[in-house]
């Protein structure tokens, strides 16, 4: 049946992860025990910012905003890929395919625009103490959640819009487990080596500039600290490792898929496996171990209902 792009294929197969079945059980263990740990800890890193009156700074704000998104994002690949490694036959539909492409994109580009604007809240805080209540004020910070969504969304419209243009009409067969730009990009029945190119430039050198100016950031903010009291340089020297780790975590897989041309890599599939499904989870999680202040708040909150 044509679609209305004149797309021939209506669903896509998903070759999987891995074709050993031992590998697969493997996987599907770790990734659910992984999951039904790490999940509950970011909703629950959300609950203590939200309940706690005590962690109401703009650093908390996006904090809880992160784990918001990082369990958004894992609900996009993970839940489905759990059933498929238990189903012969792994089909994914046309439009489920487009779906679940742009919701990766959308909400992966809005983590790395709020990573970058973490890292201006921390250079304003750091670098600029007298004026961080007047910068970062309530209004500024909300201002820059929209930016940060709208961005993200602009991002991923543009990804489905490239796609959506494509015709296809022959192989229908996804060499992932689950539907991303590289791998839905080689099974057109056209030349794409136009919309490769956009791609790589939309995705690959936004995300890299990103990363290269998050690196320049914290640079130029621990250069900045050295002059500082030995109490406050520790504190913005632990702030600053952990968000160089997250984000690191967050740009370094995703710097080596979409900053290169889509051509098959061996790691690719484990490269896409830490950035769609464990990463994701264990940002939040990394940041709230080395933060004094929501650990201390999260234990108040557990104590307090295990009170009851």
């Amino acid at each position: 049946m044509e679609r209305e792009n004149n797309t021939l294929v209506t669903e896509f197969i998903l070759l999987g992860l891995t074709q050993s079945q031992q590998a697969q059980l493997l996987v599907f263990v770790l990734v659910l025990v992984f999951y039904l740990i790490i999940l509950p800890g970011n909703f629950l890193i959300i609950l203590t910012i939200r309940s706690d009156p005590g962690l109401t700074a703009p650093l908390y704000f996006f904090l809880g905003n992160l784990a918001f998104l990082d369990a958004s994002y894992s609900f996009i690949v993970a839940p489905r890929m759990l059933v498929d490694f238990l189903s012969e036959k792994k089909i994914i539909s046309y439009r489920g395919c487009i779906t679940q492409l742009f919701f990766l994109h959308f909400l992966g580009a809005g983590e790395m625009f709020l990573l970058v604007v973490m890292a201006f809240d921390r250079y304003i805080a750091i670098c600029h103490p007298l004026h961080y209540s007047t910068v970062m004020n309530p209004r500024v910070c909300y201002a820059l959640l929209l930016a940060l969504w709208l961005g993200g969304f602009t991002h991923s419209i543009v990804q489905v819009a490239l796609i959506l243009h494509l015709p296809f009409c022959g192989p229908n067969k996804l060499d992932n487990f689950f539907c991303d730009v590289p791998q839905v990009i080689k099974l057109a029945c056209t030349d794409t080596f136009v919309v490769e190119l956009l791609m790589v430039s939309n995705s690959g050198l936004l995300t890299l500039l990103c990363f290269l100016g998050l690196l320049t950031s914290y640079a130029v903010i621990l250069c900045r600290v050295q002059g500082h009291s030995s109490e406050g340089k520790n504190k913005a020297l632990s702030t600053c490792t952990t968000h160089i780790i997250i984000v690191f975590l967050m740009f370094g897989p995703a710097i080596f898929i979409y900053t290169r041309p889509f051509r098959a890599f061996p790691a690719d599939k484990v490269v896409s496996l830490f950035h769609t499904v464990i990463f994701p989870l264990m940002n939040p999680v990394i940041y709230t171990l080395r933060n004094q202040e929501v650990k201390a708040s999260m234990k108040k909150l557990l104590n307090r209902h295990m009170a009851y």
